[in-house]
């Protein structure tokens, strides 16, 4: 029986284009794949005709490698369609597969992937002003969170690493904050003077810092956290009670958790889906679509 596979590639994200297509279709081809077809994405399309072309015509299997952006796009094009993606890490963050468990080096992700398991994980709807609809993987925020994706831009990372997000953090540290108002579900809102809100659907970044401690890719459920310091001498603490996975009561620390998450702010905020800048706007509105993705994880895998 064919075993069709298509890969999705980011070649800027790629050292080693040449030698990482002979790891792959070495791997493919001892576990009984047909010949792959490989799509590479382009600055003028990052992914999405790539996968669409994937949606139309379904595959066995498909493999996408890049960074977060590459890899949202193609999951949002691929939600509900149950086509088994196996995310081969070659970005800065990595944070959709670091959050699956998947190792980040190619040769042990690809054997961890291909003999590993098919489990079925939630993505999230997301919409605004001054956007057009769209989902994501990781996370969405507003405020600090997206001006420091902002001012990491390709060639930092590149240089640096997940270093580049450190050294716009401390340039953007002071940044203003926000009157919002956000409502989980049909409770009540909460209304706070924000530094960022950030919307996940998974909870650990790089250096396993784990920003929202309870979120789960497969609970059903949009994880929310709200940070309000309102002076510069408050990120010491703010910072060592997100290391150490403090989830005790803390008046700069406001945690929620629900299926639809509104956000409204007082005046425009920068925001970000999976660490790409979208622009500023004044509303967020993110809704859990459960189930929506098939991916290949390490067999052992419960992040």
């Amino acid at each position: 029986m064919a075993q069709r596979v298509t890969i999705i590639v980011n070649p800027i994200k790629v050292d080693d284009l040449d030698g990482f297509r002979s790891t792959v279709n070495q791997a493919l081809t001892e576990r009984g794949y047909d010949e792959p077809v490989w799509l590479e994405t382009t600055v003028d399309d990052p992914g999405y005709a790539m996968a669409k072309q994937v949606a139309d015509d379904p595959v066995e299997l498909l493999v996408v490698a890049g960074g977060d952006g590459t890899v949202r796009i193609v999951c949002a094009e691929l939600a509900h369609t149950e086509i088994p993606i196996a995310i081969l890490p070659s970005g800065t963050g990595n944070l959709l597969a670091r959050n699956l468990g998947i190792p980040l080096q190619v040769e042990t992700a690809l054997s961890a992937l291909l003999d590993g398991r098919t489990r079925v994980i939630d993505i999230v709807g997301v919409e605004g002003d001054g956007m057009d609809a769209d989902r994501f993987t990781v996370m969405a925020g507003l405020g600090l969170d997206a001006a420091i994706m902002a001012d990491a831009p390709d060639p930092l990372k590149k240089r640096l690493g997940w270093a580049a997000y450190l050294v716009s953090a401390a340039k953007n540290l002071n940044h203003r904050s926000v009157r919002v108002r956000i409502t989980v579900d049909d409770h009540p809102p909460l209304t706070r003077r924000a530094r960022t809100v950030i919307v996940g659907n998974v909870g650990t970044l790089t250096a396993d810092v784990a920003l929202l401690p309870d979120a789960r890719p497969d609970d059903g459920l949009i994880d929310v956290v709200v940070l309000t310091p309102t002076r510069l001498s408050h990120w010491p603490g703010l910072a060592w009670r997100i290391l150490t996975r403090s989830v005790a009561p803390d008046r700069h620390v406001h945690r929620l958790a629900g299926r639809r998450v509104h956000v409204e702010a007082a005046r425009p905020m920068q925001r970000q889906l999976d660490g790409d800048p979208i622009g500023p706007g004044r509303t967020l509105t993110a809704q859990v679509e459960q189930d929506a993705l098939s991916l290949r994880a390490p067999a052992e895998s419960d992040g």
